[in-house]
């Protein structure tokens, strides 16, 4: 119930829109000016509220793609059938207000002195928040090693393909693509299984920090396949979301 008491003493804030970005086809990042924002932890989140000329009013839940310090973004995938992402990933623009509720959450969190070595895996759209935790680590210049898996559809589905396509010291960066490969591609071509962990995985007996976000199938797959290589269970954290909702 704690988690409920934070959202209640939370109030709705005003963001204009500074930036936006298209990451993907079907994703965009928004960088928000929020003024008064009370800071944020790298792997937190936000409520977006829309209100329609009717009254009616609609919520949705983003994480936070920015490290602490950096000015609020957040990273919309659009659902054909949503009620809030297809206005977010079309329709806003620079200079736009959204009304906001943040941050949130207090688990899927990581700070340098938190440790590691990070095991960061992420399917899909679930690599907001693991970007805002190796943003987090860049910018506090922090040397614990990080190894990213990263699950996409193919390479155009890639977000942050950029950003995550140069060089990260002491982060190694792992990409399967799940039903198509670009030409010349040697690298992994299926979904994420326990061999495949068993390959990329930091060893058991380094005591890994695991963060591990995505849809539920993928999360749960996951982290039970850490677990059977010897991943102490309070040491994997995870966050899924569902097919439904936008």
């Amino acid at each position: 119930m704690a988690g409920t008491t934070l959202l209640r003493g939370l109030t709705w804030q005003i963001g204009t829109v500074v930036a936006v970005i298209d990451e993907t086809a079907r994703v965009r990042t928004i960088v928000l000016d929020v003024p008064g924002w009370p800071g944020h932890r790298a792997g937190q989140h936000l409520d977006v509220r829309l209100t329609a000329e009717d009254g009616y009013r609609a919520e949705r839940q983003y994480s936070i793609a920015s490290a602490p310090g950096e000015p609020v973004a957040i990273t919309v995938e659009r659902l054909e059938n949503g009620e809030v992402s297809p206005y977010l990933t079309q329709e806003l623009r620079t200079g736009d207000q959204l009304e906001l509720r943040g941050p949130i959450g207090g688990y899927f969190v990581w700070d340098p002195g938190d440790g590691g070595p990070l095991f960061l895996a992420a399917g899909g759209s679930g690599i907001v928040p693991l970007m805002a935790i190796l943003r987090h680590r860049r910018t506090t210049r922090s040397d614990v090693p990080a190894r990213l898996l990263y699950s996409s559809r193919s390479e155009k589905d890639v977000i942050y393909r950029t950003e995550l396509g140069e060089p990260i010291g002491g982060v190694e960066i792992v990409h399967t693509f799940t039903r198509e490969q670009p030409p010349g591609w040697r690298g992994y071509s299926r979904r994420v299984d326990a061999e495949l962990l068993a390959e990329v995985a930091w060893p058991s007996r380094e005591r890994p920090l695991s963060f591990v976000c995505g849809p539920t199938s993928f999360v749960e797959a996951v982290a039970r396949g850490l677990v059977e290589l010897g991943y102490a269970p309070a040491r994997v954290k995870t966050e899924r979301f569902g097919a439904t909702g936008g």
